[in-house]
């Protein structure tokens, strides 16, 4: 016999489904709301991110001088000052051994065009001077008639970099403030709202803090690992500047995509000068072979275990965020998807199902079950209230 379909409860489903989509659809309108106010307010809202991924790797010594009777203000200062030194170390390793061996980098440029000419002009390309010289003409033409846009590039270009120093002095301020002042942030915070959300905001910033100073430390190692490999692949190769070069790689990966094709490139245009195409093209496939496990199998696997998320998500999410916002996008996307998981997590613990207690058999919320804080103290950034 043909089942009848009930007219009432379809009519329940069909508004139970139009209610939950106008719901999703209002959360949808919320967060492109919310993601175009963040755009408008980028200026300030890019150094306050940079600020809090380098107070996480500032805090631990600022927080063991402060546990050591120094002041919030010297303990501050003293690790802002040792963070610029540090920083200002890291460019002379890898600008003085530069600096001192250009004469021979120079002259491996010269003898590698010198070179490339020669190959050039036997079988099978066969190509002679007037050749090369017709389309170093051609060249010049097309670079003059398009000069404006050049300009206009290089004036772009410098509007960049200017946004960038002042984006870096800014970020670094802050940073000072927030290893001066950051215990007192969530205790302020706990104060200015109603209810329980004096409870329940500052319990989510303070896992919010330990889930990025994660992300922070796992991208840390991950980079260290690629310095370590592809130094190590120069090494064995003969490649002079190994150590400038392993150090511009642990740098670069905190940049994703961008910053391992950078350090790549580099590594093998200083291979390719000083030892030659041979060396050059397994310096390539070295930093190929690395970038591809490191993408694929290291990066998954430890900011998912430090993170709390699956590899699978770690991928999904970079890639998403490479698609909407480029570099920044790719560098935001983990750590955003790790602070939505919190989130997640926690309103599904405030909202879980009531639950028997096995001891009085009387009824709890999982609310009831999380320990509750009328006004939040938290002595540490980093440290769950």
């Amino acid at each position: 016999m043909s089942a009848t379909l009930s007219s009432t409860r379809t009519r329940a489903a069909l508004r139970a489904s139009a209610r939950t989509s106008a719901e999703l659809l209002l959360v949808f309108v919320m967060v492109g709301v919310t993601l175009w106010v963040l755009g408008r307010m980028w200026s300030v809202v890019w150094p306050l991110v940079v600020a809090l991924f380098l107070t996480t790797l500032t805090w631990p010594p600022a927080r063991f001088l402060r546990r050591h009777g120094w002041g919030p203000t010297l303990a501050a200062s003293a690790v802002t000052v040792l963070f610029l030194l540090a920083a200002a170390g890291t460019v002379a390793l890898i600008a003085v051994p530069v600096a001192s061996q250009s004469g021979e980098l120079t002259a491996g440029v010269v003898e590698g065009i010198q070179r490339l000419r020669e190959w050039a002009a036997g079988p099978p390309l066969n190509i002679d001077d007037e050749q090369i010289a017709g389309a170093f003409d051609t060249a010049v033409a097309r670079i003059q008639d398009s000069m404006g846009s050049m300009v206009t590039a290089v004036f772009t270009g410098v509007s960049t970099v200017v946004n960038g120093v002042v984006t870096a002095v800014l970020a670094l301020f802050l940073m000072f403030f927030f290893l001066k002042d950051g215990p007192r942030f969530l205790p302020w915070l706990a104060r200015q709202l109603p209810g329980r959300l004096a409870a329940d905001v500052p319990a989510v910033a303070a896992r919010g803090w330990e889930t990025l100073g994660a992300f922070v430390r796992s991208q840390a190692l991950i980079g260290l690992l690629d310095a370590v490999l592809i130094g190590l692949g120069l090494w064995v190769l003969g490649v002079p500047l190994v150590l400038p070069l392993a150090v511009l790689t642990f740098v670069s990966a905190f940049v994703p995509i961008v910053g391992a094709l950078f350090a790549g490139l580099v590594a093998v245009l200083i291979a390719l000068v000083s030892n030659g195409l041979t060396d050059a093209l397994i310096v390539l496939v070295i930093i190929v072979v690395v970038q591809q496990v490191e993408g694929n199998v290291l990066q998954p696997m430890i900011q998912s275990r430090g993170l709390g998320l699956h590899a699978a998500v770690v991928l999904l999410a970079v890639t998403l965020g490479g698609s909407l916002a480029g570099i920044v996008g790719s560098l935001l996307a983990v750590p955003a998807a790790a602070l939505i998981a919190v989130t997640w997590n926690y309103v599904r613990e405030q909202l879980s199902d009531p639950r028997r207690n096995p001891e009085t058999g009387e009824s709890r919320t999982g609310a009831d079950t999380l320990p509750r804080q009328a006004a939040p103290t938290v002595a540490r950034p980093g440290e769950t209230p």
